[in-house]
């Protein structure tokens, strides 16, 4: 239901501002200024989002999860679709996301968001299954109560 009300208000508050806006400086002017916006933002969001993207690479390469930059180039994906969306409330919240300091605070709050879903997730998606119980087979495995079923195998790296 949240999401509905959001496709129903972000329309008619945009409208509002572009027949206020078009009402003061004229419709061609209006149409003008929210292509350049759009110009604006998309060159935008290619510089940043190209930093995002080496920022992420540098992060794999050292061995560590780039999970903010992923968090990042999310929250950037969404500044895109704002700014292509018509309008100057969407491309205000869009240029937002664009300012490095708004996109880090916001990419916290979007990393602490998934990780609380993910760890109450895991919970009951994770579990253990119960194991059948062969006494034929059973008798054959030495069981270690404090590891976990071990399988070894071997492998070959392949670069």
């Amino acid at each position: 239901m949240p999401f509905l009300l959001i496709f129903i208000i972000v329309p008619v508050i945009e409208l509002a501002v572009l027949i206020k806006v078009g009402s003061y400086i004229g419709v061609l002017w209006t149409v003008a200024l929210i292509l350049l916006t759009a110009f604006i933002g998309v060159g935008l969001l290619r510089v940043q989002g190209l930093a995002t993207l080496m920022r992420a690479s540098q992060r794999m390469q050292d061995g560590q999860l780039p999970a903010r930059e992923l968090a990042e180039g999310f929250l950037l994906a969404l500044a895109g679709a704002l700014l292509l969306t018509p309008g100057f409330v969407t491309d205000a919240f869009g240029f937002a996301l664009l300012v490095p300091g708004v996109r880090g605070a916001m990419a916290g709050s979007v990393m602490n968001m998934l990780k609380v879903r993910a760890v109450g997730g895991m919970h009951q998606t994770f579990r253990q299954p119960e194991r059948e119980v062969h006494p034929q087979r059973d008798s054959e495995i030495p069981h270690h109560p404090h590891r976990p079923e071990v399988i070894d195998g071997e492998y070959k790296r392949e670069d």
